[in-house]
């Protein structure tokens, strides 16, 4: 199938890349030249592991393109796939669909036989009622649909949930459109991924409801792990022992810091803009919301008593500063509050990152080192933020010279039990 993505940030490049893995001839387009350019010489603007090589092969193989025409690649195209931003507006929380809009006009004028317009943006419910109406003002009234098939790919694991997805959801009221739908789709659904079709207003649902319901488990097992660190009690024990049930499941059930990312924070808010919009109060949601945004401060305070109140001329270091492992995303990643209220407070911070130096962190006694041990050798106290498979076996007494250093372990990666026997200074959370 010949196919068209607008928008080469995350979720449009690796979909695109993908598309062209699978076998059609993918024409990616964006307006900004310069990272056109880049693509077209092989290199990636994000860090997703696998991506680059996989984007290599298929240009190389003539089956991924890249360009910034984009009514050239309207044009030629059977399927188009809309992969622009979709930010909050921070008046409202509500999602801003200028992007989505601009490219549902720029897709009528450049209509010239049947195309399926598909929405993979996060968008809220009747945004594909909206892209219809753009497009009825066209000449060539008949000849699109408009069909929702939301992403649900995990940073840092995307071409793996591309390929073998727990499910592709494709939302369309058209047979014809869920017929090519199902079989662009057929060469990942024969890997026992499932195929559900519903309407197009469910699927732009779906995909606000599923991130909403994970944020959720997050902050319920932070808020368990806020008790159990009064009450003695081990929360990995409480996950474990909950996420046995198969009713809960123990996926998202790991206490750290406060949610962050390009999704969860984006869309929980705009889920409520959208029960709003509905009048119907998602009462749930809001305390998600609300306790997330707590988290960071009840962290920053334990950082306090950790240190015995003392912060100023302190040295802490950071590992890892993005919101997860795998991606480079700084996305409202907590270390983004954490580290510009401990310099406030009159601390200086190294850190090290594996995705290298963040230009959001560029500040007085903000300090990026290339390796974890100089990082760590003058760090008061080391936080563990991210849980990089690197940070998981460290001697931590052999990359600090500070005698009574401590450790703040954000992930629960260490035992408590190793860790006093080894006479560190050590703390968790919810332990």
């Amino acid at each position: 199938m010949r196919i068209c993505v607008i928008g080469t940030g995350y979720v449009g490049l690796v979909s695109g890349t993908c598309f062209a893995d699978i076998g059609n001839e993918v024409i990616c387009v964006d307006v900004d030249n310069k990272k056109i350019n880049n693509l077209n010489s092989g290199v990636i603007p994000i860090y997703e592991p696998g991506l680059e090589e996989m984007v290599k092969r298929n240009l190389k193989q003539g089956r991924l393109k890249f360009s910034n025409n984009v009514s050239n690649a309207i044009r030629k195209s059977n399927l188009i796939f809309i992969c622009v931003g979709t930010p909050i507006i921070k008046k409202t929380n509500a999602a801003n669909l200028k992007y989505v809009f601009q490219v549902a006009k720029k897709i009528k004028s450049n209509l010239n036989n049947y195309k399926i317009i598909v929405t993979k943006s996060t968008v809220p419910v009747t945004t594909g009622d909206k892209i219809e109406n753009i497009l009825k003002k066209n000449k060539f009234k008949s000849k699109y649909d408009v069909v929702s098939n939301p992403e649900f790919l995990r940073e840092g694991d995307a071409i793996r949930d591309f390929v073998v997805p727990d499910r592709v959801v494709v939302g369309t009221e058209s047979k014809k459109a869920l017929k090519i739908m199902r079989s662009l789709y057929l060469p990942i659904i024969k890997k026992n991924s499932r195929f559900f079709s519903t309407s197009r207003r469910g699927a732009e649902l779906i995909k606000y409801a599923s991130n909403a319901f994970l944020a959720t488990k997050i902050t319920f097992i932070n808020e368990i792990a806020n008790l159990c660190e009064k009450s003695n009690i081990d929360v990995k024990e409480v996950a474990i022992g909950m996420g046995l049930d198969e009713r809960i499941g123990s996926r998202f059930l790991r206490a750290g810091p406060a949610y962050g990312g390009s999704c969860f924070p984006k869309d929980t808010r705009a889920l409520v803009s959208t029960g709003r919009m509905f009048k119907t109060n998602l009462s749930v949601v809001k305390s998600v919301i609300n306790s997330n945004d707590k988290r960071t401060n009840l962290l920053l305070n334990k950082i306090s008593k950790i240190m015995n109140n003392k912060i100023k001329n302190k040295n802490i270091t950071f590992l890892g500063v993005t919101f997860k492992p795998g991606t480079d995303d700084m996305r409202e990643s907590s270390s983004l509050k954490m580290i510009p209220a401990l310099t406030r407070k009159g601390a200086n911070i190294n850190y090290y990152e594996p995705t290298g130096k963040k230009k959001e962190l560029k500040s007085k006694n903000i300090n990026f080192f290339e390796n974890i041990k100089d990082a760590c050798k003058s760090a008061d106290l080391i936080i563990i933020h991210t849980e990089w498979n690197e940070f998981k076996q460290l001697n931590f007494k052999k990359i600090t010279k500070k005698r009574n250093f401590k450790v703040f372990d954000m992930r629960n990666l260490y035992s408590t039990s190793e860790m006093k026997k080894n006479k560190i200074n050590y703390f968790s959370i919810g332990r």
